[in-house]
């Protein structure tokens, strides 16, 4: 007889898959991949579901011990139903659906580089980055700057574009 936890996870993963089935099709095979390790390496437990426990542990292997029962509670609660792989994958569609596609951000780089050299100035682009519409900190445009490929001359590469819709640079 199988235990109230497994019958309601059971279920909640037929609720997970039905909610979006095709939540596959909004990623590209790379993408889904290392949503696929993220999630393995948060499922401590091993049994294809994301739980308390699970995310109480994955903050433990962060070092960070002192986190909140309300605080575990609110992030399960972003989920409509128990977050096995499908849902975990939705959960992360819905918080990217606002970035834009990687043409859209290659575009907007190209109207910065109107010579068309494929590089921009870090310090123009961090004075525009702090300075117009959803103004970000400097810490932030310093952040982002980590994982951007900048010459000795101190200019980006069109590069950033992959790196931001996809979170790191693309192997030659």
């Amino acid at each position: 007889m199988a235990s109230r936890k497994t019958k309601k996870k059971e279920g909640g993963a037929l609720r997970a898959q039905r909610a979006s089935s095709n939540v596959f099709s909004n990623f590209e095979q790379t993408q889904i991949q290392e949503f696929k390790e993220a999630f393995t390496l948060m499922d401590q437990n091993r049994d294809g579901f994301i739980d308390k426990e699970d995310l109480k542990d994955t903050y433990a292997s962060l070092g960070k011990t002192n986190v909140k029962d309300d605080e575990l509670d609110a992030m399960l609660k972003e989920a409509s139903g128990p977050i096995n792989f499908t849902m975990f994958l939705n959960m992360f569609g819905e918080k990217l659906s606002g970035t834009d596609a990687e043409e859209t951000i290659l575009n907007a780089f190209k109207m910065l580089d109107p010579d068309g050299k494929g590089k921009i100035n870090k310090e123009y682009i961090k004075r525009l980055l702090m300075s117009q519409a959803d103004k970000m900190t400097a810490d932030e445009v310093d952040q982002m700057f980590q994982f951007a490929s900048i010459d000795a001359a101190g200019n980006l590469d069109k590069a950033l574009s992959y790196v931001i819709t996809h979170g790191e640079e693309k192997e030659e």
